[in-house]
């Protein structure tokens, strides 16, 4: 009867640790999630909505261009204010006007790649958005002489995949917005100006568009508001070089003042001419 009550014991014994080491042992969907969390933080090294700095700096962005007759008005007024902006031009337009292409960046403005014909990359293969970057880079770069580092998909469309390989194969860097005046469904100068300046803060990427005649004339304004608020143009690239790493958020004590909120990088909205 011993015998049996010992059995019985041993065999409990042996099931609970058993399940015990069973039930630490992470799951495949654990390890893989593991491994999700630790490449993530790699993501702000490649796509930029906005750039966490010290100081008062902005950059200005102008999509879908060169046009023949609006993106020479916008440069002149960029020279008359001493402001240093970025083209992202669609390649057709930059392979019929290369000397506005040439213009632009002989004065100090950066060019970047936004496609060849402007479509949903988020939709097409690896191949059809290889083609549409690479001919794109090829034009600008025998408008200026050097090559694109900087990539901002259509419409905002684009995977984290596709960010990965197009990062790795063109070393571009992926460029979205924080500031849109949908600009696109030409709401007139005095609205698209009004946005900017309501959404603008320090660190900021502002999306409008170089193709429409309402946004090059709401520009001398909202560029006088902008300066006379105190901020800074510069390009991206120049942006992106001032970045500062965030302070780790402390909760404050009682009766402790509340700093401002920090500037976030909140995800961009998608429009139809981005």
């Amino acid at each position: 009867m011993m015998s049996a009550y010992r059995l019985l014991f041993l065999c409990f014994v042996t099931s609970g640790i058993a399940f015990f080491r069973l039930g630490a042992e992470p799951t495949p969907t654990t390890r893989g999630a593991q491994r999700e969390s630790r490449a993530t933080p790699e993501e702000p090294n490649i796509t930029f909505n906005a750039v966490h700095v010290d100081g008062p700096y902005i950059a200005m962005t102008f999509d879908d261009g060169p046009s023949a007759t609006l993106t020479p008005k916008l440069l002149d007024l960029l020279a008359a204010h001493h402001i240093k902006a970025t083209f992202f031009v669609i390649g057709e337009n930059a392979a019929e006007h290369p000397e506005i292409v040439a213009r632009a960046a002989r004065e100090g403005h950066e060019i970047g790649d936004h496609s060849w014909s402007h479509p949903n990359f988020g939709k097409m293969s690896d191949d059809g958005v290889r083609r549409q970057l690479q001919q794109t880079d090829d034009t600008i770069k025998s408008a200026t002489g050097i090559r694109p580092t900087l990539m901002r998909p259509p419409y905002g469309s684009i995977t984290a995949r596709q960010k990965r390989w197009i990062h790795d194969e063109f070393g571009y860097r992926i460029i979205l917005w924080n500031v849109d005046p949908y600009d696109w469904k030409r709401p007139g100068p005095a609205v698209v100006r009004n946005r900017i300046l309501k959404e603008t803060r320090p660190g900021s990427i502002v999306l409008s568009h170089d193709i429409h005649p309402g946004t090059i004339e709401a520009m001398p304004s909202t560029f006088d508001e902008l300066e006379a608020e105190g901020f800074k143009f510069v390009t991206v690239s120049e942006l992106i070089r001032m970045a500062t790493p965030r302070q780790a958020h402390v909760s404050p004590q009682p009766n402790e003042e509340v700093p401002p909120r920090a500037i976030g990088s909140p995800s961009p909205v998608s429009s139809p001419a981005g």
